[in-house]
């Protein structure tokens, strides 16, 4: 019986797959707040630059797009 328990203590303390699934979290938790971040700096700079695509291809001659107002405003 005390073998028993001694062999059960032996193989939980070199059990580590709940330490590694912690450290898998905490990687997928940085990616994604690494992607969050990314995705809205980017996010911001797209929207301008298709305004100002959309400015360019409407019937607005040199006018701009203000990302404030979003629409087309002369500069």
């Amino acid at each position: 019986m005390l073998s028993l328990h001694t062999n059960l203590m032996i193989r939980l303390r070199s059990d580590e797959k709940g330490a590694t699934a912690v450290e898998y979290g905490i990687m997928v938790a940085l990616i994604a707040v690494v992607i969050i971040v990314a995705v809205t700096m980017l996010g911001t700079t797209l929207g301008d630059m298709f305004g100002d695509v959309k400015c360019s291809m409407t019937e607005t001659t040199n006018k701009a797009w203000d990302a404030a107002t979003a629409a087309c405003v002369a500069p």
